[in-house]
């Protein structure tokens, strides 16, 4: 059979034959013509799409880039009594739980296969979770994380607490063998989470991640009084919901989380179920009731070995050849952040220790600069990027008037520095390297001096 996406052409009558023969055309938006001159057939092609005109330069393409920006500055909030999305993360210095022990429990029974989210639900946040595990220990690399499941009614083991984010990939991994069957059990998975953090240390966050999408769970005994007891140990527990509310699910996250409700939600598409996972990437706000123990932590800095014959490992008991020891028992274990089997010792690198510092004093928001303000740069000062050049004076309120979370002027200043940037200098300070390059360099001037 022909493909019916190929154009139709109409049979051309005599009448038509000096004039215009009309092209029905299956894509939409699109209108074509053909005239027959010289003996031969040229094409004339009307973009419909072209006459939507929305810029403030009388162009399109302006439109989309000004999008584009907006997407850019979208950056994920989390404060301590709010989980949304808005144009800015809040940058109120909190005091947060950088060394966290995280448990993720999927869902896997038989509701996960609905194909509401493509491909299935199941395939989906397999997918996701695998982004988040990546996610997480870049935003928290001295935390420990492991990874649980219900189906059949039951709770089943994926990967052990651990801070390789390799072992987890591979586990997520081996699960896309196998089908979602069964019913869940929201106790059984949070019985098996409890005792998986039951041994956590005390200066460390305790957290469950619940991705769900039943509406019923299929429980063994009275699930209020693991609820009683996530509150006792101090659990926070936070629900991704992937078919509608459960009014317990939303009870588990308000009692375990002092009332606040907001960790529980429930994705409309798929792009609003990755945004609801990696919020939880960004470490909470700690409570009040365990400030006072979080003063002092002992930690270990173990140096890199390297053998000449293969040894056994203190953390998996398997030959290896390079690994870490211990700087209190001298222990070997394989990679880092880790706890030394032996004597419980927290061995780190101090890279893991400045990668998280920035969650405790986070970089400043950077202002938009409007047309008056932006004629005193022409470049980013960070990688030279030429900026757009002002448009006449009396078109400046217009253009400011039609633009929505993004500079008008491409601009973007650092309120210590005063210097401009320009939108992909401004996501790069603020996502990758936390550091302002104005004030560094400002820095970096005066220490010379």
């Amino acid at each position: 059979m022909v493909d019916s996406d190929e154009d139709y052409v109409g049979a051309v009558s005599e009448g038509e034959e000096e004039g215009e023969a009309h092209v029905v055309s299956a894509g939409a938006g699109t209108r074509a013509r053909r005239r027959k001159q010289h003996g031969g057939a040229e094409w004339e092609v009307s973009r419909t799409w072209e006459s939507v005109v929305e810029g403030a330069d009388g162009t399109i393409s302006s439109t989309v880039e000004g999008l584009l920006e907006a997407g850019k500055r979208k950056r994920r909030v989390y404060h301590a009594n709010m989980r949304c999305n808005r144009l800015l993360r809040d940058t109120t210095p909190l005091q947060r739980g950088i060394i966290r022990h995280l448990m993720l429990v999927l869902d896997l029974s038989q509701s996960m296969a609905e194909k509401d989210l493509r491909p299935t639900r199941y395939l989906l946040a397999l997918r996701f979770a695998q982004e988040f595990v990546v996610e997480f220990f870049e935003q928290n690399p001295i935390s420990q994380l492991g990874i649980l499941g219900m189906k059949d009614g039951l709770a089943v083991r994926i990967s052990d607490m651990s801070g390789n984010p390799t072992d987890h990939i591979v586990a997520l991994q081996d699960l896309r063998a196998s089908d979602p069957k069964g019913l869940p059990s929201l106790q059984n998975a949070l019985e098996m989470a409890r005792g998986a953090l039951f041994h956590t240390p005390s200066h460390g966050t305790r957290e469950v991640l619940i991705i769900f999408g039943s509406l019923l769970s299929s429980d063994p005994g009275d699930i209020h009084q693991t609820l009683k007891s996530l509150v006792t140990d101090q659990i926070r527990v936070g629900v991704v919901g992937l078919a509608a509310q459960v009014a317990i699910c939303r009870e588990l996250c308000a009692k375990t989380n002092g009332g606040d409700d907001t960790v529980y939600g429930v994705a409309l598409n798929e792009q609003h179920f990755k945004e609801l996972m990696m919020e939880v990437t960004i470490p909470p706000a700690t409570h009040t009731y365990r400030q006072a123990s979080n003063a002092l932590l002992m930690m270990g800095f173990p140096s890199r070995t390297v053998e000449a014959f293969p040894s056994l490992c203190a953390c998996h008991s398997k030959p290896s050849c390079g690994g870490y020891l211990c700087s209190r028992c001298g222990s070997k274990v394989c990679g880092l952040p880790a706890e030394c089997p032996a004597c419980g010792l927290t061995l780190i690198l101090s890279t893991h220790l400045a990668r998280s510092y920035h969650h405790l004093f986070p970089l400043i928001n950077w202002v938009e600069v409007p047309w008056k303000r932006a004629l005193q740069s022409s470049h980013c000062f960070a990688c030279g990027t030429q900026f757009p050049s002002a448009p006449p004076q009396d078109q400046w309120e217009v253009s400011e008037s039609n633009t929505k979370g993004m500079s008008v002027s491409s601009r973007y200043e650092c309120s210590t520095c005063k210097n401009h940037f320009c939108i992909d200098c401004d996501l790069f300070a603020h996502e990758i390297v936390h550091n302002c390059p104005g004030c560094q360099s400002n820095n970096l001037s005066v220490s010379h001096r």
